[in-house]
């Protein structure tokens, strides 16, 4: 017997137990245990995983894995393997439709997982996506593009660049709206950067991703992707911005500005959260896009698409004064030699003295408080400004303000050369940065270009309602939580 075709993946003790009942891969499976009795489908095993479990497909569509200690028999019927690869179909031209381009990077949105490997593979052809969520030929004529292929910790600024000179290219070219499909972990990241690089954007640039793969029953992905769709194509706020689920549940989604925008949940379906401020909008198939913020840039609905591409201070100043209404400016630069530092009680000056010595040029601080570290830090903070580093002042708090003349250790900070970043998150800041150093070192001209708003990454202030941390346990919550929005 060929234990590569009929036990995938499986070794060791594993194997063992599946060759003891004559279980092999692909089988119905009835399996008895101590914990209880499982009726699935037997799936392969990663190659790189455990010889300690038996992994199955159950009735109601998830996967569990079965410690072998506990299983007391098995019993399996033989089944065909089950083809899982996203069914392709034409994806049909409707005239009058918006054209959208999906831009990939990677993520899970509209994927499979591939049961070898363990490795989740994406969908992507216009054929691929319109098989697995025929909806989208409703919506939009599609066009995709796969700009590049990795997992969203990889993302760097060598791909910020490129996403903001693809990004001029289809603004050229007309196309109504784009989706830039991504990974959730640094989606933020990535549609801060964008933020600064694709500004007075004629149409909406959206950014999604999805927290489940789609072979999973709670998946995500469609939903996600159908409302990005219809924010790109139809949707009037032309700007960078993030589409995920709003609640939990599948009622809307959120539009959120990609400069104040985090993820707050590993694992939630509703992980996006705008920071100190409201989202822009909610989005839903039978309501479209309904605004929450009054001021947003409006999409542009004639044919002027020029697109200046700005790589000089004096390039970008005299643009950003000409305040042209029709020209779209792409500012594709960004100096990599920036770090966050996260304080912590107790650091010790080697640790920004490593990065002086690494020929660093920008330094965001998250700070406790209104914006503090600890004194013994403030030697190496002066040697950094010596070295003409740049460094910024974010909290810790995630809502707030840096507040840095109320005690003496800020305003010694300050005296030291740590500049307070108002209310910018700590990735936005780290973002901006790296974007300012790119168009110049001077510090004046860096300090003007941190604290010149582009977009709300920073405001005069938090809306009373930019602040809602909700906890389990008081009443009120619970009647919340249990009866309006279970």
């Amino acid at each position: 017997m060929d234990d590569n075709k009929e036990f995938q993946g499986y070794k060791g003790r594993a194997l063992e137990i599946l060759k003891r009942y004559d279980v092999h891969v692909w089988d119905k499976a009835e399996v008895e245990t101590t914990r209880g009795h499982f009726s699935g489908k037997i799936l392969p095993r990663a190659e790189n995983t455990d010889d300690l479990h038996i992994v199955m497909k159950v009735v109601t569509g998830y996967n569990i894995g079965i410690d072998i200690s506990t299983i007391t028999s098995m019993q399996g019927e033989r089944d065909p393997q089950p083809n899982f690869k996203v069914p392709e179909k034409e994806f049909p031209y409707t005239p009058g439709l918006p054209h959208v381009k999906l831009l990939g990077t990677g993520g899970t949105i509209a994927s499979r997982l591939d049961y070898r490997t363990g490795a989740v593979i994406p969908a992507f052809s216009p054929g691929e996506l319109f098989g697995a969520v025929p909806e989208l030929a409703d919506i939009c004529n599609l066009e995709t593009e796969k700009v590049f292929a990795v997992f969203s910790e990889n993302m760097s600024p060598k791909e910020y660049l490129a996403l903001a000179n693809k990004i001029g290219d289809e603004v050229r070219k007309g196309i109504d709206g784009i989706v830039i499909g991504h990974g959730t972990d640094t989606l933020a990241h990535t549609a801060t950067a964008l933020t600064y690089m694709c500004q007075n954007l004629p149409m909406p640039v959206v950014l999604v991703g999805s927290q489940r793969s789609s072979d999973r029953p709670s998946s995500d992905a469609a939903l996600n992707l159908m409302h990005a769709m219809t924010a790109a194509g139809h949707g009037d706020i032309a700007e960078v911005m993030v589409c995920m689920f709003g609640p939990t549940s599948d009622e809307y989604g959120f539009l959120h500005r990609g400069t104040r925008v985090r993820k707050m949940h590993s694992s939630y379906r509703s992980t996006f959260r705008t920071i100190g401020d409201t989202p822009l909008a909610t989005i839903s198939r039978k309501e479209g896009v309904r605004p929450i913020k009054e001021q947003y840039n409006a999409r542009r609905h004639g044919k002027e698409r020029e697109v200046e591409v700005i790589t000089t201070l004096d390039a970008y100043k005299a643009s950003v004064a000409a305040a042209k209404p029709n020209v779209t400016r792409i500012v594709p630069v960004f100096d990599d030699r920036v770090a966050i530092l996260y304080y912590y009680p107790g650091m010790k000056p080697d640790v920004l003295d490593a990065l002086i010595d690494r020929g660093y040029k920008g330094i965001v601080w998250n700070g406790t408080g209104l914006g503090h570290v600890n004194r013994g830090m403030f030697d190496a903070i002066q040697r950094a400004t010596d070295a003409g580093i740049h460094q910024y002042m974010s909290v810790q708090t995630i809502w707030g303000y840096t507040h840095m003349f109320v005690y003496d250790t800020g305003r010694d900070l300050m005296a030291r050369g740590i500049i307070p970043a108002a209310n910018m998150l700590a990735e936005s800041a780290y973002i901006k940065l790296g974007w300012a150093l790119g168009l110049s070192h001077d510090r004046e001209e860096v300090r003007k270009l941190m604290l010149t708003p582009i977009n709300d990454e920073l405001t005069p202030r938090e809306p009373i309602d930019g602040y809602l941390v909700y906890q389990g346990g008081v009443p009120e919550v619970e009647e919340f939580v249990h009866k309006v929005h279970k």
